[in-house]
């Protein structure tokens, strides 16, 4: 009896393992697929990016000082032209404008008053000017000495009465004076400004040929 009992206990020590083993091998199969599949799939998981978190940077406060545009009080606020007539110089023609000679002979892009112009010659005048053009000629200008001379030889100021069919351009041929300098003479600013009639009397600048 025990022997049987013996023989019982052995058979069943050995079908144990097997029975085990059939269980278990396909859930180890599946278990190692699953596995397999999840690295797999690892590869190609789309992660969803969130919002990031970052610190904004504060903008960049200059402490450098502002270029001021404004012109002084008084100023004319544009740029002028002024024609040279025999007698100016640098400090003369600023002083007429109200600005200094450094600002007139930078402006003009001067280092030196020996650049200044000769006379008929044009100049520009910076919008920090406290007179007109022809406030100024009023006082740089010496009054005219009756009728002009005609021709390029020397001669102080002088008048002339426009005749039927003259131009400005035909004026200063005559003279041989620049448009520019008769403009300046009669306080025009633009051809614009430029109106001719016969028997109109107008100043013909000085010319120093």
């Amino acid at each position: 009896m025990q022997e049987r009992e013996l023989e019982t206990v052995q058979l069943q020590q050995r079908w144990v393992p097997v029975v085990l083993g059939v269980f278990l091998t396909p859930l180890m199969v599946l278990a190692v697929s699953a596995c397999s599949q999840d690295v797999a799939g690892s590869a190609t998981t789309v992660v969803p990016v969130g919002a990031t978190d970052f610190a904004t940077i504060p903008p960049v406060i200059t402490t450098a000082p502002g270029v001021s545009t404004t012109l002084p009080v008084g100023s004319v606020g544009y740029e002028q032209e002024y024609v040279v007539i025999p007698g100016d110089s640098p400090i003369k023609v600023a002083s007429s404008y109200g600005v200094s000679v450094e600002e007139l002979l930078m402006y003009n892009g001067w280092v030196s008053i020996s650049q200044f112009p000769l006379p008929t010659q044009s100049m520009k005048i910076p919008p920090t000017a406290k007179s007109t053009s022809a406030q100024a000629i009023a006082n740089t200008t010496l009054p005219p000495q009756g009728p002009s001379s005609k021709g390029c030889g020397s001669r102080p100021a002088g008048t002339y009465e426009v005749a039927p069919g003259d131009s400005l351009s035909k004026i200063g041929s005559v003279f041989c004076v620049k448009m520019a300098a008769i403009m300046a003479a009669n306080g025009w600013y633009s051809q614009a400004d430029v109106k001719l009639f016969a028997g109109q009397s107008i100043i013909i600048p000085a010319w120093a040929g």
